[in-house]
């Protein structure tokens, strides 16, 4: 049975190659081929004999996932998109346009066991996770389909990515190798709703990958209501494990916080936030909610302008390092999981 290429990293298909006779350097020339030229199809790789190009089709093949849509901003050239992989299963993947660089956000699972309740993802449930080269194949599918070169690489797409701990670490280490995209580690950044023990993992297998926690709440009451799997991680061991991690890395942390109007969005949270986050290098990313339907009794509204510049200055006092997130395809399915749910009718 043939396998996909992509779930292999270096290392690994050095082996396999050898298995079939095939010199080290032939790993380099396919993967330049990949992930330099964007040729999938091995009898276009013309500096591989004919032999070998038929030896690797019958072993291998190539998948880059199927695009179903594509939606560009007319705003900032922010683009969406949703793939579909072998088993017609759906993900999503977004490019974000700065001055300076390209950003990847990319899915690590077809849907997310997190359920947040203010992600669009979180509620159309859990499917699987995906495997390192469904993971990789979002990068080169938008490099090729976008004609850009993504820099930067943010795991922050549908999913939770530390439930997939394996097939996301072997996937940095595919997108960081020399031969491949050579990504710098410092250049990936894993964003995660809060699991203590793989945080620390995290610290110790990849020290150099930015960490970024979705707290969205200063206080285990609160954030129950909003991040469920808060009732199995409090907010306490969290930020314990978020120290351990700075303490391996020496790296700053960056917290997550989506403002919801007259939930998490009074002095009292900010007070309570920035005690928290109190002599760690904390940065906290504030992000006024995108607008979804509404779970329950809580409206995910969008906080008053006001309210979202007197949460800032409360954090500015106690010199919590912060800044309002500048939103990016504001005319586009933006949020993640709008667009995969929007298909699904």
């Amino acid at each position: 049975m043939r396998k996909n290429l992509l779930d292999f990293n270096y290392e690994e298909l050095v082996e396999e190659f050898g298995k079939l006779g095939l010199e080290k350097f032939r790993v380099d020339q396919v993967w330049d081929w990949i992930y330099k030229k964007k040729v999938f199809d091995f009898e276009a790789m013309t500096n591989l004999s004919k032999e070998n190009r038929s030896l690797l089709s019958e072993r291998f093949y190539i998948y880059i996932p199927e695009l179903l849509d594509m939606q560009i901003s007319a705003i900032d050239k922010t683009t969406k998109f949703l793939w579909k992989l072998e088993d017609g299963n759906t993900i999503e993947s977004v490019l974000l346009f700065h001055p300076d660089r390209v950003t990847a956000c990319i899915s690590t699972q077809v849907g997310c066991p997190a359920k947040c309740v203010f992600c669009a993802t979180g509620q159309s449930g859990f499917v699987r996770n995906l495997s390192a080269g469904e993971i990789v194949s979002q990068i080169i599918a938008m490099e090729s389909h976008r004609r850009v070169n993504i820099g930067n690489i943010v795991y922050m797409g549908m999913g939770e990515p530390l439930l997939n701990y394996i097939e996301v670490v072997k996937s940095v280490k595919i997108l960081n190798h020399k031969k491949g995209k050579n990504i710098s580690m410092r250049r990936i950044s894993i964003s995660t709703v809060g699991i203590p023990e793989k945080i620390i993992e995290l610290a110790n297998d990849l020290p150099e990958v930015k960490l970024a926690i979705s707290l969205h709440a200063p206080t285990n009451y609160k954030r129950d209501i909003i991040v469920p799997m808060n009732k199995k991680y409090s907010v306490e061991e969290i930020i314990h494990a978020a120290k351990e991690y700075q303490k391996i890395t020496k790296n700053r942390v960056t917290f997550e916080y989506i403002l919801i109007r007259e939930f998490n969005d009074f002095v009292d949270d900010a007070e309570k936030l920035a005690q928290l986050l109190k002599g760690m290098g904390a940065y906290v990313n504030l992000i006024p909610i995108n607008p979804i339907p509404s779970s329950g009794e809580l409206k995910l509204e969008r906080p008053h302008h006001w309210a979202i510049e007197r949460f800032k200055e409360v954090l500015d006092k106690h010199n919590i390092e912060n800044e309002i997130r500048k939103e990016k395809g504001t005319d586009i399915d933006a949020a993640c999981g709008q667009l995969r749910r929007r298909h699904k009718g």
